[in-house]
């Protein structure tokens, strides 16, 4: 009964101690500091994680649909109706396999036409020649005037061109037969048909897009700034935009050398290089073209930093001006929160590197920052409170403000007073396990 009542006073008498002035003031001022006392409110529950080392690349981001390298538009060479249709979507097809027949009659009576046309003027040029012959024989021997040779002379070309003119039509009526069977010109798969059977197939319209088999690619298109840091041969990594995960890697191949005059974007096209399987023509794909890759650079999440927005006057033009700086807290002790201003360097995402302020095992706040300030107290989660490092009733000066404790805080003191109160009583215990003052 005697400690407890000891106990209670001796609680009682420090908490008026703390609330009185004069010694009371210096004491309390000792602990209230914003150098991690025991005053200056409640300390501010924080998380901390060590700063880490890695790599960092600057990104160029867009997104382009997957195509093929090489698009061959198919168009029938002749005009007339479909007869029939051997090719459809998505068929891998060879070069010069029959894609389309078209109604062939008039192009194939066309041809019989020009070869009887042909073998007239083959006749008549024979003969012609014939006659040619006989009559510079007869000139030669003076036996005909010139004007009768140069008669005989001229009917002769005139045949000559008569055969040639009918060997042109035959090659084009048989060409023109040929071209009824619309053929694919490469080897490659099938991306659209645009004709049936029944339709008229008109000269010069496309009746099928093929793609060559020769590679995949995307075309982005960037503003000013980011088209003149892209250069060819830069890595490129792609994810699909329905997904996160990378699904093919690509390398810059070619490069517009010029902007759009509308739209002010310059043309990169990348290739791919490997792909998976999940990977389509069509496909919407995001690009993230690698300018420049650093190695143990320190990296921090976004999240972490804080941002201060100042404004100011530009004395020259008048006008209000933005002035940003960025800063972080690291523990120190896990008790007090220390500011340090940041230098940024490359930023890839939510990765920001810092090139000046911090240093790897750093111990960052990450959460509850924001309403930290230079030297403020705080708790970093998952440890002990910091005020029982800071407890300690041998010491002279140690007279904690009950006030700005917590209850956990509170009641952890109070045991620990008990205890200091109960071993510094010179009882001993008996063999029974009674302490000798108990037993008065």
């Amino acid at each position: 009964m005697k400690n407890s009542v000891t106990v209670l006073t001796l609680f009682f008498s420090l908490l008026l101690f703390s609330s009185c002035g004069n010694n009371g003031d210096d004491n309390s001022r000792q602990f209230s500091g914003g150098g991690g006392g025991f005053g200056g409110g409640q300390a501010t529950s924080v998380e901390v994680t060590p700063v880490q080392s890695g790599t960092i690349s600057d990104q160029v981001s867009a997104y382009g649909t997957i195509r093929a390298q090489d698009v061959v538009s198919i168009a029938p060479q002749v005009t007339n109706r479909v007869t029939r249709i051997h090719a459809d979507l998505g068929d891998e097809v060879t070069q010069g396999q029959l894609l389309a027949e078209i109604n062939n009659v008039p192009f194939r009576e066309a041809m019989e036409q020009a070869q009887s046309q042909l073998r007239q003027s083959r006749a008549t040029f024979d003969r012609d020649s014939t006659q040619l012959n006989r009559q510079r024989e007869l000139f030669e021997r003076d036996l005909i005037s010139r004007s009768e040779y140069d008669d005989a002379r001229t009917t002769f070309l005139n045949s000559e061109a008569q055969y040639e003119s009918a060997r042109s039509s035959l090659a084009q009526a048989q060409e023109d037969l040929e071209n009824t069977r619309i053929k694919s010109p490469v080897n490659g798969v099938v991306l659209n048909r645009f004709i049936a059977e029944g339709d008229l197939a008109s000269s010069g319209q496309t009746a099928f897009e093929v793609a060559n088999l020769v590679g995949f690619e995307t075309r982005v298109f960037l503003p000013l700034q980011d088209w003149e840091a892209v250069q060819i041969g830069q890595d490129v990594s792609m994810s699909l935009s329905s997904r996160g995960s990378e699904v093919a890697v690509g390398v810059v191949s070619r490069k517009s050398p010029q902007l759009n005059s509308t739209t002010g974007l310059g043309e990169v096209v990348i290739s791919l290089i490997d792909a998976s399987s999940t990977i389509y023509q069509g496909a919407l794909v995001q690009s993230r073209i690698n300018l420049e890759t650093r190695e143990n650079a320190v990296i921090v999440p976004r999240s972490a930093m804080v941002e201060t927005v100042d404004t100011y006057i530009e004395p020259e033009t008048g006008t209000i001006e933005l002035e940003r700086s960025y800063s972080a807290f690291i523990s120190q002790g896990d008790s007090i929160a220390v500011r340090r201003p940041l230098t940024l360097g490359i930023q890839q995402g939510d990765r920001i590197e810092i090139l000046d302020g911090l240093q790897p095992g750093d111990g960052l706040i990450i959460t509850g920052h924001r309403n930290l300030e230079d030297g403020s107290r705080i708790r970093v989660a998952g440890s002990e409170p910091s005020t029982l490092q800071q407890i300690n009733l041998e010491s002279a000066e140690g007279r904690p403000n009950m006030e700005n404790m917590s209850p956990e805080q509170r009641q952890q003191m109070r045991e620990r007073m008990r205890e200091r109160r109960e071993g510094g009583s010179g009882g001993e215990a008996s063999p029974n396990g009674n302490n000798d003052n108990n037993n008065e």
